[in-house]
């Protein structure tokens, strides 16, 4: 009697499931207008400051992305608001002075972003956003003549700003403490660079490509690559490999085409053809579609540089 009966009822289960009816298929998540990528400028006490945001989906709901500001690392939104063509989103203080959250509060106008932001320490100020460009390229570039722009006697070519700690004797620009940092009088677009640099352990500097994208001079003590290590895209791309030492002359060889960069430190490839998702903490500006200066990072601490070559793309 009971494995019939055990048969009955595995044969109503089977005709059961047959007959009911399909599952309703997974809602798709439907894209929003402010997802992707926003070059910001923020305005306070009259002062313009660049930032960046990026906006993508999680899930069928969520709203996350990641957040730039004027100065410090990429940091992570875990939730950006947006409704009737309003969005809101915070961000824990990183290096701003305050303990509350660093808030934005705007809207969507058009095909751009415009709203008001408080700060940690409740200082205020507005903000608008237009959308990063892709600046994809169509081809690879061909390269144009090698550019010296050091000459190893003077800061001929170069600006500093602010407080000028920088000199140049014997063929070696040298930052001698915390300071200002020096930029070139030139704009470029997609170049390769080639420059060598030597500074003390603890000490920290960078070169920012086109003025808003660091490549980070500095000591780390963390068991694996991070992105705030010596040859890491700041906040953003770590090296394959660890490769901090400090006190000797090292080299850097680095090439730029739109967004993709690849550094190669003392003959050895940390980054290969990356992209770089936006500005970085410390740029010039955050308008990604415009050429921009090399900028050498002084406002860290001790730093000297030597041989600094550029290649432009034509």
């Amino acid at each position: 009697m009971f494995l019939p009966t055990l048969t009955r009822t595995l044969v109503l289960l089977c005709l059961s499931l047959l007959a009911a009816p399909p599952a309703a298929p997974a809602a798709a998540f439907v894209p929003v207008p402010i997802e992707g990528r926003w070059d910001i400028t923020m305005q306070m006490s009259g002062k313009e400051m660049p930032a960046w945001l990026e906006v993508r989906h999680s899930g069928f709901e969520t709203l996350v992305g990641q957040f730039v500001g004027a100065a410090g690392s990429a940091r992570p939104v875990a939730k950006v608001e947006f409704a009737a063509g309003q969005l809101r989103f915070a961000v824990p203080p990183q290096w701003e002075k305050g303990t509350a959250d660093l808030r934005f509060e705007g809207r969507l106008q058009g095909d751009g972003l415009s709203g008001t932001m408080t700060f940690p320490d409740g200082a205020t100020g507005t903000w608008t956003a237009v959308r990063a460009p892709s600046l994809r390229r169509e081809r690879e570039p061909a390269w144009g003549q090698p550019i010296t722009l050091l000459d190893g006697t003077s800061l001929a070519g170069w600006k500093p700003l602010g407080e000028n700690q920088w000199q140049a004797a014997g063929g070696v620009l040298r930052n001698a403490k915390s300071g200002g940092n020096l930029v070139t009088e030139r704009t470029f677009t997609d170049f390769k660079l080639h420059l060598e640099f030597r500074y003390p352990a603890g000490s920290n500097s960078g070169v920012y490509l086109r003025g808003r994208y660091e490549v980070q001079i500095a000591d780390s003590t963390s068991a694996e690559p991070t992105a705030d290590e010596l040859g890491s895209i700041y906040g953003f791309v770590a090296p394959s490999f660890r490769a901090t030492r400090a006190g000797g002359w090292q080299t850097f060889d680095i090439t730029l085409v739109g967004r993709r960069v690849t550094v190669v430190l003392n003959g050895k490839t940390l980054i290969c053809d990356r992209e770089i998702p936006g500005i970085t903490g410390g740029a010039l500006d955050s308008r990604e579609g415009t050429p921009g200066p090399l900028l050498l990072q002084g406002d860290h601490g001790p730093v000297e540089y030597r041989n600094i070559v550029l290649t432009p793309g034509k």
